[in-house]
């Protein structure tokens, strides 16, 4: 697989260690957001580098009116600033049209009419069952050596054309879960670049900010550990770098549920007790002395740096 080139522009050159927290403007930020967003700032901070703040609002229709300035509030009362201005995907669209216009010149990608129950729909024929009791979602294919004659819609979103075989087993390692392996034309198939909507897909967008934001490091929650294996096939095919990763654990309820905007998680109350809350979620333990934000924030590092110091 040769990749193609990409030209993003005026891309920032990467500093020896640029980190970055990428919210979505969905609603204000509460407990887990806080120790993800704690988690990367740390991470910057132990090995000298910057860390750098990206608003996810590339999804219209589902951000909301004043949550970006709530976010960024909420940061800044627990001492986490940016060490760039703040950029917004909203922005960036023109980076992400050239990253799929490359791919379509180079044949990794092409236009797909198929609607949910037409995908649901092909998989059950393949596997031999009704479509509402077929779970795997991989994309059968459909629309890859063209779009079927007679669809009504005509293309409806752009996908990857994922190679097959090796050149598809990606292996990369993260810092605290270890080795993965994914045969990604076998789990998941050729993925979305841009919906049906119109709206750019998440796996492009983040693989094109972080390359031109220069990010070498991208410490998240390890619910996104399993878009890895995509955004690294992206990373290759677009002849771009492949940062460090760091999926931390993640935040949950007291029925073990992941804490998320979707399922009505409140928001943190920003200042100190939110911050060493976060610390505590971290497995950084409670506060020795430390009552002040900047006093935490010191604790943190320090405790950050005996765990997690060496990349």
């Amino acid at each position: 697989m040769v990749p193609v080139a990409v030209d993003l522009g005026a891309v920032v050159a990467a500093a020896a260690y640029v980190g970055r927290f990428a919210p979505s403007p969905t609603g204000p930020l509460h407990r887990g957001s806080l120790a993800a967003a704690l988690a990367s700032w740390l991470d910057a901070r132990v090995h000298g580098g910057q860390w750098l703040i990206r608003i996810e609002d590339i999804d219209g229709p589902r951000c909301r009116r004043g949550a970006e300035e709530t976010i960024l509030g909420q940061l800044a009362a627990c001492g986490l600033y940016p060490d760039r201005p703040v950029i917004r995907q909203r922005d960036r669209t023109e980076d992400y049209q050239r990253a799929l216009d490359a791919l379509r010149t180079g044949g990794f990608a092409y236009p797909c009419a198929c609607s949910r129950r037409v995908i649901e729909e092909a998989l059950a024929t393949q596997r031999g069952m009704a479509p509402e009791r077929h779970a795997e979602r991989r994309y059968p294919g459909t629309c890859r050596a063209g779009i079927a004659e007679g669809a009504s819609h005509g293309p409806r979103a752009w996908r990857l054309r994922v190679p097959e075989g090796a050149a598809a087993q990606i292996d990369w390692v993260d810092r605290r879960l270890g080795r993965h392996v994914e045969a990604i034309d076998r789990t998941v198939g050729d993925f979305v670049l841009l919906r049906a909507d119109g709206v750019w897909a998440y796996q492009l967008a983040v693989v094109v900010d972080d390359a031109g934001q220069g990010v070498t490091d991208v410490v998240r929650g390890e619910d996104l550990a399993d878009s890895t294996a995509r955004q690294v096939l992206l990373q290759r095919m677009l002849g771009l770098a492949t940062p460090r990763y760091l999926h931390v654990p993640l935040v949950r309820d007291a029925a073990g549920e992941k804490l998320s905007k979707q399922t009505g998680a409140e928001a943190f109350v920003p200042g100190s007790a939110a911050l060493a809350q976060a610390m505590r979620d971290l497995g950084l333990g409670a506060s020795g002395v430390a009552t002040t934000v900047p006093g935490l924030l010191a604790e943190a590092v320090g405790r950050w740096r005996a765990s997690w110091g060496k990349i």
